[in-house]
């Protein structure tokens, strides 16, 4: 009886594992230097293999480009998109906004309804008329962040029958950041509330002088080892094993993607036909953030590269499983605990060797290129 009730512990934390997870934030054009609203979302699942995939629309819906679990075959649950008319949504799980005896069964249906909200809506008010109507109980506990081509954005904090909207432009400096705890939940329950500190800590300056872009997300915070409750950098060092809690970029962190939208359209201002296809870019480093190569993607069929997407075995990406390679090297203790212990030689080091020194000069030049191009195009 004994085995059998430790047995259920384990994997009762194993379940809550699972969901644990997810650092993100919303940021308005005018906190952006280029004047284009951003989503970004560092995503921590321990459904570690991912893959971006195009999905065209069917009659009277959107296509969509969005990231997937690998063994999503139907690719039925979207799990941070954007689509052809310019919207684009993201969510963190919360911990402390569902009221009612839903069994968990019935839970946990978040990608279902960003895979309908990503066929069905063009502007921030088409989400919030989603789930005005969405059928209760909704399945959801989730803080939802979206974006349209009209420079709107805000957090949407949902449960199974109700919702806290929070819009960008009321948000000071044009800066909201979400974790695993809902604003408008119950008080002192939930998660990641040392790493939404982090995030403010290192945002907060950018956002004020309006100089927040997709690269200081992916290159700086996703790879950052700030611990704002100890106010220190574990990236300075000098400890080679440094335990793996509340940092941004944790062992079950599993991509960091920026979605960078348009300059805002006026009101019922129509796009040409591949505007959106030319101006937004899905910024996407799939696999362990530290260890991540970015890689722009776009809302085309052709917009998504091989490496990306889930033609490998099981579904998995070329990508994923070559930075989850690199992670095996950053947690290399298999036994007992040990991923919970980081090397961080392997990621920063006197020589110039890990992977974050390395990788980010080359996912910079990324940036630089790609950027050059869209705004060539202009």
């Amino acid at each position: 009886m004994l085995k059998r009730i430790s047995l259920l512990l384990c994997c009762l934390i194993q379940a809550i594992g699972i969901t644990w997870g997810c650092t993100s934030a919303i940021v308005g054009a005018e906190a952006n230097p280029s004047g284009r609203p951003m989503l970004w979302k560092n995503r921590d699942t321990s459904t570690i293999d991912n893959k971006v995939e195009y999905v065209a629309g069917k009659p009277g819906e959107h296509s969509y480009v969005a990231l997937f679990n690998a063994a999503d075959v139907k690719l039925s649950e979207a799990w941070m998109g954007m689509n052809d008319a310019g919207f684009a949504v993201m969510n963190t799980a919360s911990y402390n906004i569902k009221d009612d005896n839903v069994p968990s069964k019935k839970m946990d249906k978040e990608g279902f309804l960003m895979a309908k909200a990503l066929k069905t809506c063009v502007t921030v008010d088409d989400f919030e008329n989603l789930l005005n109507t969405y059928p209760r109980p909704m399945g959801v506990e989730a803080n939802f962040g979206v974006i349209d081509a009209y420079g709107n954005g805000a957090y949407f904090e949902t449960n199974n029958h109700s919702f806290v909207r929070y819009d960008l432009k009321d948000a000071p400096d044009h800066l909201i950041v979400r974790t695993n705890y809902s604003h408008s939940g119950r008080p002192n329950e939930g998660y990641g509330f040392v790493r939404e500190a982090n995030a403010c800590h290192i945002l907060s300056p950018y956002a004020a002088k309006g100089e927040i872009t997709p690269e200081l997300l992916t290159e700086t915070v996703s790879r950052s080892f700030w611990h704002d409750m100890k106010q220190r950098d574990y990236a300075l060092g000098p400890d080679k094993w440094v335990i793996d809690q509340d940092f941004i970029p944790r062992y079950k962190s599993t991509a960091t993607v920026v979605i960078e939208g348009c300059k805002p359209l006026q009101p019922g201002e129509k796009p040409e036909e591949d505007f959106i296809e030319k101006q937004y870019i899905m910024w996407t480093g799939l696999g362990y953030p530290p260890c991540s190569e970015i890689v722009p993607v776009w809302c085309a069929a052709d917009g998504v590269r091989d490496d990306l997407r889930g033609n490998g075995p099981k579904g998995h990406s070329v990508m994923g499983d070559k930075v989850k390679a690199r992670r095996a090297e950053v947690f290399p203790i298999t036994k007992g605990n040990g991923d919970k212990y980081i090397d961080m030689e392997k990621l920063f080091n006197k020589e110039g060797t890990g992977y974050v020194q390395t990788l980010v000069p080359k996912n910079l030049e990324v940036y630089k290129a790609t950027r050059e191009k869209r705004d060539a195009a202009q």
